[in-house]
């Protein structure tokens, strides 16, 4: 017997997942949407033109002439190329079908879709807004899916030590960042995993700092950077102090670091992401900076650089091996700056794997 495809066997696992008579509400079908698990599903590539159909443990992508060549190449499933608008194709086939329960993925659904969906199916069709059938067969992550992570951290740390080499005072945030996405890219990166964060001096303080035009002068700056590569995403922040760190800088630092690595030591298989998240701030209290903590320890990542699950407070999922995740405590003082560092880290069986291989050493230009 022949072995399914990577994405025949996802969608098989789907499939029972959305059969389950345990599932709420219970469904006939679901319609996905969203763009990230059309390509975990199926390999689709496109953009987001294109929906997946699931009924009776059949998967059909729907998708329009521009993308007929791309899906014959990648997709192993059913597709139709819809030559009008593709919601009217896959409306078509709802009023060939006894289907009742529709599920539709709410938190991919716009107004629009809901509403040609609710107006213009058969009148014994109803529309279940669901979540999560398929986030969570993308929590644990199989191995061709951390090798192309695993390559995704590899080239973002590369871009960093090159762009690093060309820092010095002087030169702007945005030159910096420039330089960061240029070198991605020449290693192989599709496109930045989100717009590349430097932020200088009291900027550090801004969490999401845009990168600015203004000549940086002697003090600290902050580096927030990740890559796509084959569509997997990477994470990392480091910090950079242009001249001799003062003291201020150098303690908070260390109890950023430490904190970091605390975190990193207490992730393994069945610990609750917030146990994590408590450990992070456990160790900033002891240095008196708890308060300046304004975010969570971290989150998944994958095909989507922000996924499930969240290292905050109040999340109770466990963390399994094969879970990729990001630890990334930071502090943000007003009218001083901030410093934040973050490695991408692999779940495994005993612990886990800090993937990125920059080192954490301050760094004094």
């Amino acid at each position: 017997m022949r072995a399914l495809s990577i994405h025949a066997e996802r969608r098989r696992r789907a499939a029972l997942s959305i059969a389950d008579p345990k599932s709420e509400p219970p469904l006939d079908c679901l319609m996905i949407v969203g763009h990230e698990n059309v390509r975990y599903l199926s390999g689709f590539t496109g953009s987001n033109s294109a929906m997946l159909l699931f009924a009776d443990g059949r998967a059909i992508l729907y998708t329009d002439p521009r993308y007929k060549i791309q899906a014959a190449q990648q997709v192993d499933c059913k597709v139709k190329v819809a030559k009008g608008p593709i919601i009217k194709a896959v409306l078509r086939d709802f009023d060939r079908s006894m289907k009742t329960a529709i599920g539709i993925e709410k938190d991919h659904l716009t107004v629009g879709l809901l509403k040609d969906f609710t107006d213009k199916l058969p009148t014994r069709a109803t529309v279940e807004p669901v979540s999560g059938h398929i986030e969570k067969l993308r929590l644990v992550k199989d191995e061709g899916e951390v090798a192309l992570i695993r390559q995704s951290v590899d080239l973002n740390s590369a871009a960093f030590d090159a762009a690093l080499k060309r820092m010095k005072p002087g030169i702007t945030e945005s030159d910096i960042a420039a330089e960061i996405d240029y070198r991605s890219r020449r290693l192989g990166a599709e496109r930045p995993a989100f717009d590349t964060i430097v932020a200088a001096a009291e900027r550090a303080a801004l969490p999401h700092a845009r990168p600015g035009n203004a000549k940086i002068g002697p003090g600290m700056v902050l580096i927030d950077m990740g890559a796509f590569r084959e569509g997997y995403s990477s994470y990392m922040t480091r910090m950079v102090h242009f001249g001799k760190a003062p003291a201020k800088y150098k303690q908070a630092y260390k109890a950023v670091l430490e904190a970091q690595l605390a975190a990193i030591h207490a992730v393994k298989p069945g610990i609750r992401a917030k146990a994590v998240d408590a450990v992070t701030r456990e160790t900033l209290t002891k240095h008196n900076l708890e308060k300046e903590f304004v975010h969570s320890t971290g989150h998944g990542l994958g095909l989507e650089i922000h996924e499930a699950p969240r290292l905050g407070r109040k999340e109770k999922t466990r963390l399994e091996a094969g879970m990729v995740i990001t630890i990334e405590p930071g502090i943000y003082i007003e009218g001083w700056g901030g410093i934040r560092i973050e490695d991408t880290v692999l779940v495994t069986e005993n612990g886990c794997e800090v993937l990125t291989p920059t080192s954490k050493e301050l760094i004094e230009l």
